[in-house]
């Protein structure tokens, strides 16, 4: 039986564990910032929980494993000033999820934006950078086709989410206000 890296589709295995991670960010951040417990600040409480990650996931773990392979610390400006630039991209890409959950935006619908969108922008910035063979013309229909499908995709998704389950009523016979039985009482 072959394996992803014998046959060279580990970049495959990576991209969908990207996607996993990534779909889950946005349902994680919106639990996070609503767990703050503060309507106006949990958000930027959240993105600076974000930032924290960031710092642990992107600086820390890099730097060591720069430091274990005996990498050499020159940095080109070039290569240095995109890569920071990509950051910030990033960094202001999870900040604006985050206000767009401030502003009323559900997890489904805006990461269903957000990844419908994303696609869409890096197809035609990339065919911009590098345009194709033959020029624009020559692109095939089908990925006219995978465009339209992207935002069809995110559009339908974002008009047509469930709502949430009704609450269950309370069990007869049970307490409607005060600690339950189990609690001690302060004093």
């Amino acid at each position: 039986m072959m394996n992803a890296s014998s046959n060279g589709m580990t970049w495959l295995m990576f991209a969908l564990a990207t996607a996993l991670c990534w779909g889950l960010y946005g349902i994680a951040l919106h639990a996070g910032q609503v767990a703050m417990g503060d309507p106006v600040n949990g958000r930027y409480k959240a993105f600076l929980c974000v930032g924290l990650a960031y710092f642990l996931t992107a600086v820390l773990a890099p730097l060591g494993l720069l430091l274990a392979k005996g990498a050499t610390w020159a940095y080109p400006a070039k290569g240095f000033g995109i890569s920071l630039f990509a950051g910030v991209l990033g960094a202001l890409g999870a900040f604006g999820v985050l206000l767009a959950f401030g502003a009323k935006g559900q997890p489904a619908v805006v990461m269903a934006i957000v990844f419908a969108g994303a696609p869409a922008v890096n197809a035609i910035l990339s065919l911009i950078l590098h345009p194709p063979a033959g020029g624009w013309g020559r692109l095939p229909w089908q990925f006219f086709l995978g465009l339209l499908l992207a935002a069809l995709g995110g559009c339908l998704v974002s008009l047509y989410k469930p709502g949430p389950a009704p609450a269950r009523p309370a069990a007869s016979g049970a307490a409607v206000s005060g600690p339950p039985a189990h609690t001690i009482p302060r004093v």
